[in-house]
């Protein structure tokens, strides 16, 4: 499996968002409720009302939740997935998320992240990395909880953007996003020596012999 190293990292710090798409509309490429997708695309007057009806939306705002609780949603989702993945299972990661989650069937979502069970991703490093979040938990104008970011790793860190619907009282999986990118800076290859050209190098020297040679008398050189 592709596991991903350990990196100390600084809890909590707002990391600018490059890898992550923007608004909810792309993160639900991943993953979206049933009852999303089967809403047909509407004509071109549709659309220009629609927009019109968000132009008037209230602003998200800031969720009022603890470090420690949204270490527990990041991390129980994400960890949940990993375990899916890893399994062919989907039925727990199922049973986490909120009904209009739930109306994805676990074969379905099991066709969703087919292509993260077939290069066998391994996101189990975020039981133990901090988080850096890109998007701080922020209450969106229809009630969901929303955030995303990554967890910073050698050679790979785990990109992610999540939503959760209140349910029960309870914040409930809505919507999941998660890959893989290139993590930090890593030291470059080690240069291999060049080796010099025998050609170049001269005639070897001779080995050792065990035969006496004779002493080579030398002649005084006359004036």
């Amino acid at each position: 499996m592709r596991g991903l190293g350990l990196q100390h990292s600084v809890p909590w710090q707002w990391r600018a968002p490059g890898w992550r798409t923007s608004g909810a509309r792309g993160f639900f490429a991943a993953l979206v409720a049933i009852t999303l997708m089967a809403v047909a695309v509407p004509a071109q007057p549709g659309h220009a009302q629609a927009k019109e009806k968000r132009v008037g939306q209230k602003a998200a705002r800031p969720a009022g939740i603890d470090r420690n609780g949204v270490l527990i949603l990041i991390r129980g989702a994400l960890l949940a997935l990993d375990q899916a993945n890893k399994t062919g299972n989907y039925t727990v990661l199922r049973d986490l998320g909120s009904p209009n989650f739930q109306a994805n069937s676990a074969a379905q979502l099991g066709d969703i992240f087919a292509n993260q069970r077939k290069q066998a991703l391994d996101f189990g490093a975020v039981a133990v990395l901090e988080p850096q979040l890109t998007l701080l938990p922020q209450i969106e104008p229809n009630g969901m909880l929303h955030m995303a970011g990554f967890f910073p790793s050698v050679p790979l860190q785990v990109n992610f953007e999540l939503m959760f619907e209140p349910t029960d009282r309870q914040w409930k999986i809505y919507g999941v996003s998660v890959n893989l990118t290139s993590g930090g800076p890593q030291a470059p290859d080690t240069p291999v020596a060049e080796q010099p050209n025998p050609a170049d190098a001269g005639p070897p020297p001779e080995g050792p012999s065990m035969a006496v040679q004779p002493k080579k008398e030398t002649k005084p050189v006359k004036p």
